[in-house]
């Protein structure tokens, strides 16, 4: 009985002095919205806090128009959250079921509510041309939005969320 107790007390010391090791390091790792070419050049490496938010901001190839795919760091999940399309264009438009189509009061629409986890925090992007002009921008402006096509254009590249 008494190794027993001796057992319990050496694995309750060693499993505080574990979560002491692991709190400096998770207290200095933060969230990062990256997007990095193939070759590994680094286009945007951006804090992302949780609740944070950022889009994909473009020109539509036919209609020049902008769309926006917006995106929210949900918990440490990359959350596409929201869509603007001024138009139902071509490759454009609202799902039934997924998201709420709502009028932005211009003419054009706003999908809410998609909240849809993209796998593994990353995705893969083709940026278009810089008539396309795909670009990442932060709706409450606390980064400069970035260019893809001026650095990547006709180039894939990685959008990913992480931590760091």
């Amino acid at each position: 009985m008494q190794w027993q107790r001796r057992l319990m007390a050496l694995l309750l010391m060693s499993g505080l002095f574990a979560e002491a090791e692991a709190s400096p390091a998770s207290a200095t790792a933060s969230w990062h919205l990256r997007v990095v070419t193939e070759q590994g050049d680094t286009l945007v490496d951006a804090a992302a806090p949780q609740g944070s938010r950022w889009c994909i901001q473009w020109q539509h190839s036919v209609e020049h128009f902008t769309v926006l795919d917006c995106y929210r760091n949900a918990g440490g999940i990359m959350q596409l959250e929201r869509s603007h399309q001024p138009d139902f264009a071509a490759g454009l438009g609202h799902i039934y079921g997924r998201g709420e189509q709502v009028s932005d009061g211009e003419g054009g629409y706003w999908i809410n509510a998609i909240n849809e986890p993209v796998a593994n925090n990353r995705y893969v992007l083709r940026v278009g041309s810089t008539a396309v002009n795909h670009r990442v921008m932060w709706p409450d402006g606390e980064h400069p939005t970035v260019s893809l096509s001026e650095r990547a254009a006709g180039q894939r590249v990685t959008i990913a969320l992480s931590l760091r």
